[in-house]
């Protein structure tokens, strides 16, 4: 025990490491349908490896979940734009049940098992996990006129009632949103979340690393010229029709590449390359000649790129108006989706495209070079993150999380959480609208929330954990069960709101809105991870700003009503 004590005291990052280590090791078992997840078995290591007696930066824990919250705020911000107004109303509900609930609760146990106004107060900021009750309340307790005394052992009572309940309040949240929540519902939240996402993909499939279509819709293939002979490649390439769109791109004739011209008349045993949509392709088979399955040099380099609408030409402009104005201009280049704000855009005649749309093109490499010229901005993938932009962006959150709005006597704030994510959702939204800039790799991306959470959680359960553990000692265990009825009913009263009040029916979804309405982050990290995908991050930002709101003004509440 000295020797690890030694050990945790020259570099208590080992302990934080560790921590991770032990705890996504432990999360990956699974019994029956529960499985703890990497961020509560992280918290649950950090938390034993506590009692050796560890002393560990708090700035790291800032740093940790500035970069987390950042990080999901970037990823979702122009969802959670375009998600704004009247849909929102169900989160906004969301918040102020919990926030009600939580209350009530607070009350009745605290009268029920007469705990002080101090006691009561910190049960709520633990038992909710809203450390900034402990600030309002502390503040508010100051004002009650007691003798100074009597004041201070009320305001130290807050801090010991944080301490006994926090850890449950941040295991607890993780066990309603992701293991009682979708046995209530009924379905997973993997499962609700890639629904979501492709509602969201307007039909489009989207494929995982590794994953592509067994039938493409993008072919070339090779015929040798029998039925064709004679006519010109204009002819044949109109015979598709725009639905089954194809180009000619490459025709050799007695063993030798000449050039492609529209106007060029094809002869007997050339061969062709045709490129194109497969219907067309597959359509044209009998009117050209037989498939050949190779011929030396008539193999070409076609690849894909995205280009942000500029040009005013464009932008504006309906896809039936664009399609009449470039049909010299999109020869051989093919349109796979065209994107807003990160969405899909159903394509049909009467779609309007705007300005900062991004179409994807595929063909040969020249072909995409002339369009995208005229088009706009051309989008150069790169796994290299922008770091000035990034930087910024968490620098400003950061700034705004230091703001302080008063009510009277009660300080109102984001926080250093609430900043940065409001920066990652507006810096998330302008990157969408201005994508030569900002850029951040999924990989990238992943990492930072993954080990930003993590992180956070176990440094959380490192400087907390032996004084939880030695106050439930002396105190017994009775203010501990306490935190943990605060934790779970006001949940549990929300989300059965939520289910037969509000209708949510998407599990995903409803985890996001749950987890954001009681600002239970690592509950939102272990659902994300459950999702796979950034569905439940729109719902938890509006209810983890409204809850950030109406939690911190408890405080006060409870040590008027206590």
């Amino acid at each position: 025990m000295a020797f690890l004590q030694s050990i945790f005291h020259q570099a208590p990052e080992i302990a934080l490491f560790l921590s991770l280590a032990i705890g996504y090791w432990i999360g990956k078992f699974q019994f029956g349908k529960f499985q703890l997840g990497g961020v509560a078995g992280s918290l649950l290591v950090a938390v034993a490896l506590s009692q050796i007696g560890i002393t560990i930066d708090n700035g790291i824990k800032a740093v940790l979940f500035a970069l987390f919250i950042y990080a999901v705020g970037f990823e979702s911000g122009p969802q959670f734009f375009r998600s704004l107004g009247r849909q929102s109303i169900r989160e906004i509900l969301m918040a102020v049940v919990l926030a009600i609930s939580g209350l009530l609760t607070v009350i009745v146990l605290s009268k029920a098992f007469g705990l002080d106004k101090g006691l009561a107060a910190g049960v709520a900021a633990g038992g909710l996990t809203q450390s900034a009750i402990i600030g309002t309340a502390s503040s508010a307790i100051g004002k009650l006129g007691l003798a100074a005394d009597e004041t201070q052992r009320l305001q130290a009572n807050v801090a010991i009632g944080y301490a006994v309940t926090y850890i449950f309040g941040s295991f607890g949240a993780i066990i309603v949103c992701v293991n009682i929540l979708p046995w209530f519902m009924g379905r997973s939240i993997r499962d609700d979340a890639i629904k979501a996402e492709a509602a969201l993909l307007a039909g489009a499939k989207l494929y995982g690393p590794g994953e592509a279509a067994a039938l493409p819709d993008l072919v070339g293939r090779l015929f040798q010229v029998r039925q064709a002979a004679g006519r010109s490649i204009a002819e044949i390439e109109a015979g598709a029709g725009d639905g089954g769109a194809v180009a000619i791109e490459r025709v050799k004739r007695a063993g030798t590449i000449i050039g492609v011209e529209p106007s060029l008349q094809l002869q007997t045993d050339d061969i062709v390359l045709v490129v194109g949509r497969r219907a067309g392709v597959v359509a044209l088979a009998a009117t050209i000649g037989p498939e050949l399955q190779s011929s030396e040099g008539m193999d070409m380099v076609v690849t894909t790129q995205d280009v942000v609408i500029a040009n005013k030409d464009y932008a504006g402009h309906t896809v039936a108006e664009i399609i009449e104005a470039t049909k010299d201009l999109r020869h051989g280049v093919f349109v796979l989706q065209v994107k807003r704000g990160g969405s899909p855009l159903t394509l049909l005649a009467d779609t309007r495209i705007a300005a900062g749309d991004v179409v994807t093109i595929h063909g040969l490499r020249e072909d995409l070079q002339r369009i995208a010229k005229q088009v706009g901005t051309v989008i150069v993938p790169s796994d290299k993150t922008d770091f000035v932009f990034h930087g910024l962006g968490i620098v400003i959150g950061l700034l705004v999380g230091l703001l302080v709005l008063r009510i009277g006597s009660i300080p109102l704030t984001l926080g250093s959480g609430g900043g940065a994510l409001l920066a990652g959702l507006v810096f998330g939204w302008y990157r969408s609208r201005n994508m030569a800039i900002g850029n951040m790799p999924t990989s990238a991306s992943t990492l930072l929330r993954d080990l930003g959470l993590a992180g956070f959680v176990a440094v959380v359960g490192l400087q907390s954990g032996q004084q939880a553990v030695h106050t439930i000692a002396e105190s017994g265990i009775s203010l501990f069960l306490i935190g943990v009825v605060v934790t779970i009913l006001p949940l549990i009263i929300t989300m059965l709101f939520g289910r037969y009040v509000l209708r949510y029916d998407n599990t995903a979804i409803f985890a996001g809105a749950l987890s954001g309405s009681r600002s239970a982050n690592p509950a939102f990290g272990e659902i994300l991870d459950k999702a796979g995908n950034s569905v439940p991050t729109t719902p938890f930002a509006i209810t983890y700003a409204l809850a950030n709101v109406f939690l911190t003004l408890l405080g006060p509440l409870v040590v008027a009503f206590v």
